[in-house]
Protein backbone atom coordinates (compact mmCIF):
# COMPACT_ATOMS: atom_id res chain seq x y z
CA UNK A 1 0.00 0.00 0.00
CA UNK A 2 2.76 2.52 1.07
CA UNK A 3 4.51 1.72 -2.45
CA UNK A 4 1.24 2.67 -4.26
CA UNK A 5 0.38 5.74 -2.39
CA UNK A 6 4.42 6.52 -3.46
CA UNK A 7 4.08 5.63 -7.23
CA UNK A 8 0.58 7.96 -7.33
CA UNK A 9 2.08 10.90 -5.75
CA UNK A 10 5.01 10.85 -8.02
CA UNK A 11 2.22 10.70 -10.92
CA UNK A 12 0.69 13.56 -9.49
CA UNK A 13 3.91 15.08 -9.62
CA UNK A 14 4.86 14.57 -12.87
CA UNK A 15 1.57 15.54 -14.47
CA UNK A 16 1.09 18.40 -12.23
CA UNK A 17 3.52 21.30 -13.31
CA UNK A 18 1.88 20.60 -16.76
CA UNK A 19 -1.69 20.35 -15.84
CA UNK A 20 -1.23 23.83 -13.28
CA UNK A 21 0.85 25.64 -16.34
CA UNK A 22 -2.20 25.20 -18.56
CA UNK A 23 -4.95 26.22 -15.89
CA UNK A 24 -2.71 29.17 -14.64
CA UNK A 25 -1.85 30.50 -18.00
CA UNK A 26 -1.23 33.54 -18.21
CA UNK A 27 1.17 33.85 -14.97
CA UNK A 28 3.25 36.60 -16.23
CA UNK A 29 3.16 38.76 -19.06
CA UNK A 30 3.01 38.17 -22.59
CA UNK A 31 5.38 39.68 -25.49
CA UNK A 32 3.44 40.89 -29.18
CA UNK A 33 6.68 40.59 -31.72
CA UNK A 34 5.63 42.95 -34.44
CA UNK A 35 7.69 42.72 -37.41
CA UNK A 36 7.82 46.14 -37.84
CA UNK A 37 8.77 49.27 -36.77
CA UNK A 38 6.68 51.43 -34.05
CA UNK A 39 4.70 54.10 -36.03
CA UNK A 40 3.69 51.42 -39.20
CA UNK A 41 0.11 49.67 -39.75
CA UNK A 42 0.88 46.32 -37.92
CA UNK A 43 2.18 48.33 -35.15
CA UNK A 44 -0.56 50.52 -34.73
CA UNK A 45 -2.88 47.20 -35.22
CA UNK A 46 -1.01 45.46 -32.44
CA UNK A 47 -0.91 48.14 -29.80
CA UNK A 48 -5.05 48.74 -30.43
CA UNK A 49 -5.21 44.64 -30.09
CA UNK A 50 -2.74 43.94 -27.20
CA UNK A 51 -4.53 47.25 -24.95
CA UNK A 52 -7.77 45.12 -25.33
CA UNK A 53 -5.97 41.70 -24.65
CA UNK A 54 -4.74 42.36 -21.51
CA UNK A 55 -7.83 43.34 -20.03
CA UNK A 56 -9.31 39.43 -20.86
CA UNK A 57 -6.04 38.00 -19.95
CA UNK A 58 -5.18 39.36 -16.75
CA UNK A 59 -1.86 40.17 -17.98
CA UNK A 60 0.13 43.13 -19.44
CA UNK A 61 0.94 41.97 -23.34
CA UNK A 62 4.20 43.81 -24.14
CA UNK A 63 4.91 44.89 -27.85
CA UNK A 64 8.35 44.32 -29.05
CA UNK A 65 9.34 45.73 -32.54
CA UNK A 66 11.53 44.06 -34.52
CA UNK A 67 11.74 45.13 -37.48
CA UNK A 68 14.46 44.94 -40.43
CA UNK A 69 14.48 42.28 -43.68
CA UNK A 70 11.16 43.01 -44.68
CA UNK A 71 10.09 41.42 -41.00
CA UNK A 72 11.69 38.30 -41.23
CA UNK A 73 13.90 38.87 -37.95
CA UNK A 74 10.58 39.68 -36.22
CA UNK A 75 8.89 36.21 -37.56
CA UNK A 76 12.02 34.14 -36.68
CA UNK A 77 12.25 35.39 -33.41
CA UNK A 78 8.26 33.69 -32.90
CA UNK A 79 9.40 30.60 -34.40
CA UNK A 80 12.30 30.12 -32.06
CA UNK A 81 10.53 30.90 -28.82
CA UNK A 82 9.42 28.52 -25.98
CA UNK A 83 5.77 26.99 -27.21
CA UNK A 84 4.30 28.43 -23.85
CA UNK A 85 1.91 31.25 -25.01
CA UNK A 86 4.19 33.86 -23.75
CA UNK A 87 5.73 34.66 -27.09
CA UNK A 88 2.81 35.34 -30.03
CA UNK A 89 3.36 37.04 -32.98
CA UNK A 90 1.39 39.69 -34.70
CA UNK A 91 1.98 40.12 -38.21
CA UNK A 92 0.14 41.02 -41.69
CA UNK A 93 -0.31 39.18 -45.18
CA UNK A 94 3.47 40.02 -46.46
CA UNK A 95 4.95 39.16 -43.27
CA UNK A 96 3.32 35.64 -43.34
CA UNK A 97 2.61 35.02 -47.09
CA UNK A 98 5.17 36.92 -49.12
CA UNK A 99 8.09 37.00 -46.89
CA UNK A 100 7.86 32.95 -47.51
CA UNK A 101 8.18 33.18 -51.46
CA UNK A 102 10.94 35.73 -51.38
CA UNK A 103 13.44 34.86 -48.61
CA UNK A 104 15.33 31.73 -48.03
CA UNK A 105 13.65 31.22 -44.83
CA UNK A 106 14.45 27.76 -42.44
CA UNK A 107 11.28 27.58 -41.32
CA UNK A 108 8.11 27.39 -42.93
CA UNK A 109 5.28 29.50 -42.51
CA UNK A 110 2.36 26.47 -42.13
CA UNK A 111 4.22 23.53 -40.37
CA UNK A 112 6.36 25.90 -38.02
CA UNK A 113 3.45 27.89 -36.39
CA UNK A 114 -0.18 27.59 -35.12
CA UNK A 115 -2.69 29.85 -35.82
CA UNK A 116 -4.63 31.69 -33.16
CA UNK A 117 -7.34 34.25 -34.96
CA UNK A 118 -7.28 36.64 -37.89
CA UNK A 119 -7.49 40.07 -37.08
CA UNK A 120 -8.43 42.52 -40.01
CA UNK A 121 -7.81 43.68 -42.96
CA UNK A 122 -8.11 46.57 -44.84
CA UNK A 123 -7.07 48.38 -48.32
CA UNK A 124 -4.23 50.50 -49.54
CA UNK A 125 -4.05 54.37 -50.34
CA UNK A 126 -2.45 55.67 -53.86
CA UNK A 127 -0.28 58.34 -52.22
CA UNK A 128 2.05 61.35 -53.41
CA UNK A 129 3.83 63.80 -51.16
CA UNK A 130 2.35 67.23 -50.96
CA UNK A 131 4.11 69.14 -53.60
CA UNK A 132 3.32 66.83 -56.49
CA UNK A 133 0.92 69.22 -59.13
CA UNK A 134 -1.47 66.07 -59.37
CA UNK A 135 -4.63 66.63 -57.82
CA UNK A 136 -6.33 63.46 -58.69
CA UNK A 137 -5.42 59.17 -59.89
CA UNK A 138 -5.19 60.14 -63.75
CA UNK A 139 -3.08 63.10 -63.28
CA UNK A 140 -0.90 61.31 -61.28
CA UNK A 141 -0.18 58.53 -63.63
CA UNK A 142 -0.24 61.21 -66.65
CA UNK A 143 2.62 62.78 -63.93
CA UNK A 144 4.67 59.37 -63.76
CA UNK A 145 4.28 58.82 -67.51
CA UNK A 146 6.42 62.13 -67.61
CA UNK A 147 8.80 60.90 -65.72
CA UNK A 148 10.03 57.37 -66.48
CA UNK A 149 12.51 56.46 -63.86
CA UNK A 150 12.91 59.59 -61.85
CA UNK A 151 10.48 58.98 -59.89
CA UNK A 152 11.03 57.66 -56.53
CA UNK A 153 8.00 54.77 -54.82
CA UNK A 154 8.90 54.64 -51.09
CA UNK A 155 8.22 50.93 -49.72
CA UNK A 156 8.46 49.21 -46.65
CA UNK A 157 10.85 46.84 -47.39
CA UNK A 158 11.67 44.68 -51.02
CA UNK A 159 8.40 42.37 -51.39
CA UNK A 160 6.77 44.28 -48.71
CA UNK A 161 2.93 45.18 -49.59
CA UNK A 162 3.76 48.48 -51.24
CA UNK A 163 6.28 46.70 -53.23
CA UNK A 164 4.11 44.12 -54.47
CA UNK A 165 1.27 46.54 -55.12
CA UNK A 166 3.42 48.94 -56.90
CA UNK A 167 4.98 46.60 -59.03
CA UNK A 168 1.17 45.88 -60.24
CA UNK A 169 0.39 49.36 -60.89
CA UNK A 170 3.13 49.76 -63.39
CA UNK A 171 2.28 47.09 -65.15
CA UNK A 172 -1.56 47.93 -65.33
CA UNK A 173 -0.35 51.92 -65.97
CA UNK A 174 2.92 51.89 -67.59
CA UNK A 175 4.40 53.67 -65.51
CA UNK A 176 7.75 53.51 -64.64
CA UNK A 177 9.55 54.02 -61.37
CA UNK A 178 12.47 53.73 -58.73
CA UNK A 179 11.95 51.49 -55.71
CA UNK A 180 13.88 53.20 -52.32
CA UNK A 181 12.83 50.88 -49.86
CA UNK A 182 12.87 51.26 -45.92
CA UNK A 183 13.02 49.67 -42.44
CA UNK A 184 9.17 49.33 -42.43
CA UNK A 185 6.42 51.20 -43.45
CA UNK A 186 6.89 53.58 -40.49
CA UNK A 187 10.02 55.02 -41.71
CA UNK A 188 8.89 55.24 -45.07
CA UNK A 189 5.71 56.92 -44.41
CA UNK A 190 8.62 59.78 -42.12
CA UNK A 191 10.13 60.11 -45.90
CA UNK A 192 7.06 60.97 -48.01
CA UNK A 193 5.53 63.50 -45.21
CA UNK A 194 9.21 64.93 -45.31
CA UNK A 195 9.47 64.93 -49.21
CA UNK A 196 11.98 62.67 -49.70
CA UNK A 197 10.54 60.02 -52.15
CA UNK A 198 7.60 61.11 -54.28
CA UNK A 199 4.95 58.86 -54.09
CA UNK A 200 4.05 54.98 -51.77
CA UNK A 201 1.40 52.58 -51.22
CA UNK A 202 -0.21 52.32 -47.65
CA UNK A 203 -2.89 50.89 -45.44
CA UNK A 204 -4.90 53.82 -44.23
CA UNK A 205 -3.83 52.68 -40.52
CA UNK A 206 -0.57 54.62 -41.35
CA UNK A 207 -1.58 57.21 -43.81
CA UNK A 208 -4.34 58.60 -42.80
CA UNK A 209 -3.56 60.72 -39.54
CA UNK A 210 -0.70 62.52 -42.45
CA UNK A 211 -3.49 63.02 -45.26
CA UNK A 212 -6.15 64.70 -42.70
CA UNK A 213 -3.33 66.65 -41.49
CA UNK A 214 -2.63 68.12 -44.95
CA UNK A 215 0.52 66.77 -45.00
CA UNK A 216 0.15 64.11 -47.73
CA UNK A 217 -2.08 63.69 -50.79
CA UNK A 218 -4.47 60.74 -51.29
CA UNK A 219 -5.89 60.03 -54.55
CA UNK A 220 -7.83 56.35 -54.60
CA UNK A 221 -8.09 53.96 -51.81
CA UNK A 222 -7.72 50.59 -53.82
CA UNK A 223 -11.54 48.79 -52.91
CA UNK A 224 -14.60 48.36 -54.30
CA UNK A 225 -15.75 51.53 -51.41
CA UNK A 226 -14.91 54.37 -49.95
CA UNK A 227 -13.23 54.20 -46.11
CA UNK A 228 -16.10 55.57 -43.76
CA UNK A 229 -13.42 57.02 -41.89
CA UNK A 230 -12.13 58.76 -44.82
CA UNK A 231 -15.59 58.93 -47.42
CA UNK A 232 -13.88 61.99 -49.95
CA UNK A 233 -11.35 59.67 -50.88
CA UNK A 234 -12.80 58.31 -53.91
CA UNK A 235 -12.13 54.19 -55.09
CA UNK A 236 -9.78 52.85 -57.52
CA UNK A 237 -13.10 52.26 -59.81
CA UNK A 238 -14.28 55.80 -59.39
CA UNK A 239 -10.35 57.14 -59.73
CA UNK A 240 -10.19 55.61 -63.18
CA UNK A 241 -8.41 52.70 -62.37
CA UNK A 242 -11.40 50.02 -62.49
CA UNK A 243 -10.55 46.77 -60.51
CA UNK A 244 -6.89 47.97 -58.87
CA UNK A 245 -7.75 46.07 -55.46
CA UNK A 246 -5.47 45.48 -52.74
CA UNK A 247 -6.02 44.76 -49.05
CA UNK A 248 -3.77 43.60 -46.33
CA UNK A 249 -4.72 41.72 -43.98
CA UNK A 250 -3.16 40.64 -40.21
CA UNK A 251 -3.66 37.89 -37.97
CA UNK A 252 -2.18 36.31 -34.59
CA UNK A 253 -0.02 33.23 -34.49
CA UNK A 254 2.15 31.26 -31.78
CA UNK A 255 5.22 28.42 -32.30
CA UNK A 256 3.36 25.46 -33.45
CA UNK A 257 3.66 23.23 -30.84
CA UNK A 258 1.79 25.18 -28.32
CA UNK A 259 -0.84 23.85 -26.18
CA UNK A 260 -4.35 23.93 -27.68
CA UNK A 261 -5.99 25.21 -24.60
CA UNK A 262 -3.57 28.63 -24.45
CA UNK A 263 -4.04 28.80 -27.92
CA UNK A 264 -7.96 29.28 -27.09
CA UNK A 265 -7.16 31.41 -24.30
CA UNK A 266 -5.19 33.66 -26.71
CA UNK A 267 -8.08 33.23 -28.87
CA UNK A 268 -10.76 33.96 -26.22
CA UNK A 269 -8.66 37.51 -25.45
CA UNK A 270 -8.86 38.28 -29.56
CA UNK A 271 -12.90 37.92 -29.55
CA UNK A 272 -13.45 39.26 -26.45
CA UNK A 273 -11.14 42.72 -28.12
CA UNK A 274 -12.91 42.48 -31.32
CA UNK A 275 -16.32 42.50 -29.84
CA UNK A 276 -15.00 45.74 -27.96
CA UNK A 277 -16.91 48.95 -29.30
CA UNK A 278 -13.55 51.24 -28.65
CA UNK A 279 -11.38 48.69 -30.60
CA UNK A 280 -13.93 48.46 -33.45
CA UNK A 281 -14.34 51.99 -33.65
CA UNK A 282 -10.46 52.38 -33.73
CA UNK A 283 -9.97 49.97 -36.23
CA UNK A 284 -12.49 51.44 -37.97
CA UNK A 285 -11.41 55.13 -38.05
CA UNK A 286 -8.33 53.49 -39.61
CA UNK A 287 -9.69 52.03 -42.27
CA UNK A 288 -9.55 48.35 -41.20
CA UNK A 289 -12.61 45.76 -41.57
CA UNK A 290 -13.07 43.21 -38.59
CA UNK A 291 -13.93 39.51 -39.81
CA UNK A 292 -17.77 38.06 -39.15
CA UNK A 293 -17.32 35.95 -35.33
CA UNK A 294 -17.13 33.06 -37.33
CA UNK A 295 -14.11 34.07 -39.05
CA UNK A 296 -12.03 35.02 -35.76
CA UNK A 297 -11.38 31.02 -35.06
CA UNK A 298 -7.81 29.45 -35.31
CA UNK A 299 -9.19 27.24 -37.99
CA UNK A 300 -10.74 29.89 -40.25
CA UNK A 301 -7.19 31.32 -40.03
CA UNK A 302 -5.19 28.76 -41.26
CA UNK A 303 -7.32 27.63 -44.39
CA UNK A 304 -7.40 31.30 -45.20
CA UNK A 305 -3.79 31.24 -44.70
CA UNK A 306 -3.04 28.32 -46.61
CA UNK A 307 -5.68 29.86 -49.48
CA UNK A 308 -3.48 33.07 -49.72
CA UNK A 309 -0.05 31.32 -49.91
CA UNK A 310 -1.42 29.14 -52.94
CA UNK A 311 -2.62 32.50 -54.48
CA UNK A 312 0.12 34.51 -54.08
CA UNK A 313 3.28 32.50 -54.30
CA UNK A 314 2.83 31.85 -57.88
CA UNK A 315 2.37 35.34 -58.95
CA UNK A 316 5.85 36.50 -56.46
CA UNK A 317 8.08 34.03 -58.26
CA UNK A 318 7.22 34.69 -61.50
CA UNK A 319 8.34 38.33 -60.84
CA UNK A 320 11.85 36.65 -60.17
CA UNK A 321 11.72 38.65 -56.22
CA UNK A 322 14.55 36.87 -54.44
CA UNK A 323 16.10 38.15 -51.41
CA UNK A 324 19.24 36.33 -49.77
Amino acid sequence: MQKLTIAIALAATLAGPSKATAQTYPSRPITMIVPANAGGPTDTIGRILAQRMQVTLGQNVIIENIGGASGTLGTSRVVRAAADGYTIGLGGWNHYVVNGAVYPLQYDFVADFAPVSLIASGPQLILSKKDIPANNLQELIAWLKARPDSVTFGTGGVAAPGHISGLSFQNVTGTKFVFVPHRGAGPAMQNLVAGQIDITFDQPTGALPQVKAGLIKAYAVTAKARLASAPEIPTVDEAGLPGFYASIWHGLWVPKATPRDIIAKLNASIVDALADAGVRSRLGDLGQDIPPREQQNPEALGAYHKAEIEKWWPIIKAANLKME
